[in-house]
């Protein structure tokens, strides 16, 4: 597992100048694209993060009713748990606006 997780590191490494090279100055050919995948991405990142908050919600709900005295604590990590997921989807909206509406 290590040893092929290393050659994958190796290999990503090797090909980053590669993947990260710029693009010329005229390549607005492809430009309709974005927005599309844009919107693909806010779905992905919409619909994942409500699968994963309703995991959540379920385990919540059962942690309490396994025991109630430590419901207190479960319902604060729910609820932190509830933003840093929401958050994640609201980080994907931001940078979906921010390629669409770059200049």
């Amino acid at each position: 597992m290590t040893r092929r997780l290393m050659t994958l590191l190796a290999c990503l490494l090797t090909a980053s100048p590669i993947m990260f090279a710029q693009t010329p100055a005229n390549s607005t050919a492809n430009s309709y694209w974005v927005p599309v995948a844009s919107v693909f991405a806010m779905a992905i990142a919409s619909g994942l993060a409500a699968l994963v908050q309703g995991k959540a919600v379920v385990g919540a709900a059962e942690g309490i009713a396994r025991n109630p005295a430590a419901a207190a604590a479960i319902r604060f990590i729910l609820l932190l748990g509830l933003v840093l997921i929401e958050s994640l989807a609201l980080y994907t909206l931001v940078v979906a606006f921010t390629v669409i509406f770059k200049k």
